[in-house]
């Protein structure tokens, strides 16, 4: 059973899903940092200043005690995370596209072998049977 278990897990698959998971972690890291730290500074420069996350429609407003402490939180529909989590979305894509594009150029392009050499048709066959048997 070790045996066997050391061979499932030595296969190419295997190891190739490992490496795809631990890389798809890194790029996802990467594309939220330039989401986060490049892209919506500039979107929100063009938006006129504002930072989408503090977008929101407040449904409750929050109760704070005359200490200061909250005794009930705020209740609010967070519109500007969830177009900042779109624009993350269309950034990831982008970048997928642009990598699988890459990857595809790098591959040798497919050469196809030559198409065999075309029979007569039916009807020519017919033709040269009809013209046999005139003869």
């Amino acid at each position: 059973m070790l045996k066997e278990f050391k061979n499932f897990i030595m296969t190419g698959n295997v190891i190739d899903l490992a490496v795809a998971v631990i890389l798809a972690g890194a790029v996802g890291l990467m594309v939220n940092g330039f989401v986060a730290d490049i892209m919506m500074p500039i979107v929100g420069h063009f938006a006129g200043g504002m930072d989408f996350a503090d977008l929101k429609i407040i449904l409750t407003e929050a109760s704070v005690a005359g200490d200061g402490t909250v005794t009930i939180p705020e209740n609010a529909i967070r519109y500007g995370s969830w177009i900042n989590t779109l624009i993350n979305l269309v950034t990831v894509g982008l970048v997928l596209f642009i990598i699988v594009k890459a990857y595809n150029k790098t591959k040798k392009p497919k050469v196809e072998a030559p198409a065999s050499p075309k029979g007569p048709s039916q009807e020519e066959l017919l033709a040269e049977i009809r013209d046999l048997l005139k003869k």
